[in-house]
């Protein structure tokens, strides 16, 4: 029998996919933030980022002052370590449990697809409600793997 944790378990292979670009999504989601900062040439956090640098050759006070495009970033990377770590350790607990290969399926692509568009509608500046969709449908997606792993581990 192949290892649960292995790339021959295809339940694993496919939470190792849905990690691996929800994790590519936190990361990817910091540089753009990065990349606004230098763009707009605002929205810098401390006052240490004032000191002249090859990154910031012409410091001013207004720099600290927030930027709607670099904190909107910001929001939705804030969202984003709010969600999808515990994507990441309930996937895994899911995983441990072996469950049917397409239930796992179907949670691992809902779940990124959630993110996915949750992003699209926070960049796009829809409504609020838009976005609470989104953020719904992958929390009902962490907490139905989650209630699948404590009935599997008390039942």
């Amino acid at each position: 029998m192949a290892s649960m944790l292995s790339m021959e378990n295809p339940v694993f292979v496919s939470y190792a996919i849905a990690a691996a670009l929800m994790i590519l999504k936190i990361m990817g989601q910091g540089w753009m933030t990065v990349v606004l900062m230098l763009k707009t040439d605002a929205g810098l956090l401390n006052p240490e980022d004032l000191r002249p640098s090859p990154a910031n050759r012409s410091p001013r006070p207004e720099q600290l002052d927030p930027h709607p495009v670099v904190e909107r970033s910001r929001r939705m990377q804030r969202n984003d370590l709010e969600n999808i770590p515990a994507f990441l350790v309930c996937g895994l607990l899911f995983v441990s449990v072996e469950p049917p290969f397409w239930a796992a399926v179907l949670l691992f692509v809902l779940f990124v697809l959630t993110r996915l568009a949750h992003t699209l509608a926070y960049a796009t500046a829809q409504n609020h409600e838009v976005r609470a969709i989104f953020y719904s449908i992958g929390s009902l997606v962490i907490m139905i793997m989650a209630v699948w792993v404590l009935a599997v581990a008390v039942f």
